[in-house]
């Protein structure tokens, strides 16, 4: 029990204004160029939800409630013709290079219509961040190569990322957990790579992959000092797909079981792992495998936030819509002040659910995984040279070993754990503030609309089942109350212990 001296302290050491507002201290630093760019991102993503995700999102749903089984590979070619695929892929490997925090607009947009349709093209870039997280450019070339070939010739090359396991879902995503959890991917050290053994489940769009990136662990029983991470090709010998989720929402987004027997992935596509730990950085692979996940939620979990901010946001439109059509005694609904205060409720969570994956895209681009690429000399040079220059003088640089020894130091070894705490606990608050906001929105129209919301052509139904999974996958929204609590709360008052106590 800690005493009324030690809480007085506690309550003390609150965070201040300028230690927290992110958006005070980037926006000076911030290229104006990114403004115009993240605009026209959302314009697209209007203009994708106008001719496609609109007309296509309650068939969809209904096609794959008549067949479980159903693939999405007609949308998915449809999204890489749009370019979805390449778009926030730096220039130098080949992709368009928009800004990354641009990605959180453009999936709130279109997270209005669609959660499903919006992870589709999202979860893509869970896959890419997994990849480029850990600084290892030269498989990270090989495969982003492919990405940007398959847009070429329209034969879409997507990305996923397995961690999920049958007896380990959060548990994976913190160190700390890591060993009190039950991992059973095996990573057997043999010449010239690894042999994996294992299954994952709930991997979005691993069906209709091309490249996934799977971690393992050469002692089960230590998973979180002998993790490995690899890219493994669909196709390769001893990697299958097993079942297809018959899930409640975000139905046109496939979950799939992904089964391992023996698959040999060789050296050159392994992204991380205790050797290369120990020569890149120096550090015990327990630090490097929190680092590198933190890295990679600290982008995914605030776009998350963003499909929240996009339920919330969708449902109110859809509340606003009912209540300026129907009618009590002769007056439009929306003219009563019950349901103006309701509305008024509604408009107020979908603001605050934006406003935090803002705020977590400032902490990303001060002390972020793409920070580097948001500086305004890079950003310029990046935005302004052309891309035969990119792809003759920059492009080769990822092959060279001393760029790879770089970027995995800049990534892995250089980073400070103030920004690594900044940059998750952002991304924790701004994941689950999203999210639970989203759902709130969601159950408040449907608390309007009554027995009328419940009819799949009214939409809400559909995104209340949507935004369930959102408060579930990325981590647990309990899960991210408590990375909040390490990362912003717990370095000032080290007497707590966190991940020690399940109550």
């Amino acid at each position: 029990m800690l005493t009324r001296g030690e809480v007085s302290a506690l309550i003390q050491r609150f965070p201040k204004v300028e230690d927290t507002l992110l958006s005070l201290q980037y926006a000076p630093k911030m290229p104006k160029g990114m403004v115009q760019e993240t605009k026209a991102a959302i314009a697209l993503a209007r203009k994708f939800n106008n001719e496609v995700a609109r007309p296509l999102a309650l068939k969809l749903d209904r096609k794959t409630h008549e067949d479980p089984d159903y693939l999405p590979w007609e949308l998915v070619e449809t999204a890489n013709r749009w370019g979805f695929y390449t778009r926030w892929i730096p220039r130098m490997l080949g992709g368009w290079g928009l800004n990354m925090p641009s990605m959180s607009y453009f999936t709130e947009e279109l997270a209005s219509v669609c959660l499903g349709i919006t992870n589709v093209i999202g979860v893509h870039y869970l896959g890419i961040a997994g990849i480029t997280a850990c600084g290892n450019l030269k498989v990270a070339k090989r495969v982003l190569s492919e990405v940007v070939e398959g847009e070429k010739t329209g034969t879409p090359c997507i990305v996923s990322l397995s961690i999920t396991e049958p007896s380990a879902g959060t548990d994976v995503e913190e160190t700390d957990l890591m060993d009190k959890g039950t991992v059973t991917c095996h990573a057997e050290r043999v010449k010239g790579g690894y042999v994996f053994n294992g299954r994952k489940i709930f991997i979005s769009m691993g069906h209709v992959s091309t490249w996934t990136v799977v971690f393992g662990y050469t002692d089960l029983k230590r998973p979180s000092e002998t993790a490995v991470a690899a890219v493994v090709k669909t196709g390769s010998p001893g990697f299958s797909f097993g079942s297809h989720e018959n899930k409640m929402g975000q139905r046109v987004c496939p979950a799939s079981e992904l089964i391992f027997e023996d698959c040999f992935v060789p050296d050159n596509l392994i992204l991380m792992d205790a050797e290369k730990a120990r020569k890149y950085t120096g550090k015990p692979i327990r630090e490097v495998t929190q680092r590198y996940t933190d890295y990679v939620v600290s982008a995914t979990r605030a776009g998350v936030g963003a499909m929240g901010a996009g339920a919330a946001r969708g449902a109110f439109e859809h509340a606003m819509q009912y209540a300026s059509e129907t009618f009590i005694s002769g007056k439009p609904l929306i003219h009563y002040e019950w349901v103006q205060c309701l509305l008024a409720e509604m408009y107020k969570n979908a603001m605050l659910a934006r406003l935090t994956y803002i705020e977590a895209n400032y902490a990303n681009s001060l002390r972020g995984m793409y920070k580097i690429l948001q500086l305004k000399p890079f950003y310029y040079y990046y935005k302004h040279v052309p891309q035969a220059y990119n792809d003759k003088v920059l492009s080769p640089l990822t092959e060279k070993d001393w760029m790879t020894s770089l970027m995995i130091r800049t990534n892995l070894d250089w980073q400070f754990q103030s920004d690594q705490n900044c940059t998750s606990g952002w991304a924790s608050l701004a994941k689950f503030s999203g999210t639970d906001l989203g759902m709130k929105n969601c159950q408040l129209a449907l608390e309007l609309m009554g027995q009328t919301g419940l009819r799949q052509e009214r939409w809400v139904e559909k995104m209340l089942r949507d935004i369930k999974l959102c408060q579930i996958y990325e981590g647990t929204n309990q899960l991210n109350r408590v990375n909040l609590f390490k990362c912003l709360i717990g370095p000032a008052h080290p007497q707590v212990r966190v991940f020690d106590e399940q109550g």
